[in-house]
């Protein structure tokens, strides 16, 4: 207490400027990126909401300023490297500085080894893998300008560690989103550049429910977890405290949230 006043919890984000990827809203609901981007928002850093679409972009800004946060929308397609660059360069324009990256963008496609359009193969690798490396080859420098060193976190999957079945594309990059992270926080820790991964289990989210999951495979997939089914809201509180200064010590960490899905087995 301090002069009879509860004493503020601070993640050290307030006054920073964090690119989130993938920040736009896919119809009602909380997704991965816009969960993300709000509680960041909320915990006073400035936020560049990244989308394909402006509008599906301006949904998240527009809910961060109902709340008196500060966001703008930065349209741009990250598996295209030149507006990669021009993302990072719209946000230190806009902001004046850069301090923080999510990239949160990702899909998967059924398919076998046996039966892989290899082009498909290219296309989702370079959406999935080659998007986090080229946004970040172009924040790391900003950040670095900026002074305080800064966080990335690249989202993963649970299928990386336990394939479902008809998914290569999506087991096999998630899984490769782990082994960059680890390899970057290597690289750019002398530049006070902390890079860890968040592997995501059964989170419900718009994107989820748009691919058209019947009630009984939702129900299912709860089931698989000790925890039940998580939201968007759980994916992005973890990711808010390893953008913060809370996780400055942290980094080529790869952490589940799952709710325990890592830690057993099916039922016998």
């Amino acid at each position: 207490m301090v002069n009879g006043s509860m004493m503020v919890n601070d993640t050290g984000l307030a006054g920073k400027v964090i690119i989130v990827t993938g920040g736009s809203s896919d119809g009602e609901g909380i997704g991965n990126g816009k969960a993300a981007a709000i509680l960041c928002a909320r915990a006073g850093a400035s936020i560049a909401v990244v989308g394909r679409r402006r509008d599906a972009a301006q949904e998240t800004v527009d809910y961060i300023e109902r709340e008196g946060g500060t966001a703008a929308v930065v349209t741009g397609d990250v598996t295209d490297e030149e507006q990669c660059k021009r993302i990072v360069q719209e946000t230190v324009e806009r902001f004046g500085r850069l301090d923080g990256l999510d990239n949160n963008v990702g899909e998967g496609h059924p398919g076998r080894a046996t039966d892989m359009d290899m082009e498909q193969w290219r296309w989702y690798h370079r959406l999935n893998v080659e998007s986090q490396v080229m946004m970040s080859k172009y924040a790391i420098p900003a950040m670095i300008e900026s002074g305080d060193g800064g966080s990335i976190v690249n989202i993963s999957s649970m299928s990386a560690l336990r394939p479902k079945g008809n998914a290569l594309i999506y087991s096999s990059t998630k899984g490769e989103n782990i082994y960059l992270s680890q390899a970057m926080a290597v690289d750019h820790a002398k530049d006070g550049i902390r890079v860890n991964c968040v592997i995501i289990g059964p989170v419900f989210t718009p994107t989820v429910g748009g691919d058209g999951m019947s009630a009984e495979r939702r129900a299912q997939r709860a089931k698989a977890s000790l925890l039940g089914e998580g939201t968007g809201w759980d994916t992005g509180y973890l990711v808010r405290f390893l953008l913060s200064d809370q996780a400055r010590w942290m980094t080529g960490q790869a952490i589940a949230i799952d709710g325990g899905v890592s830690v057993i087995g099916p039922s016998r």
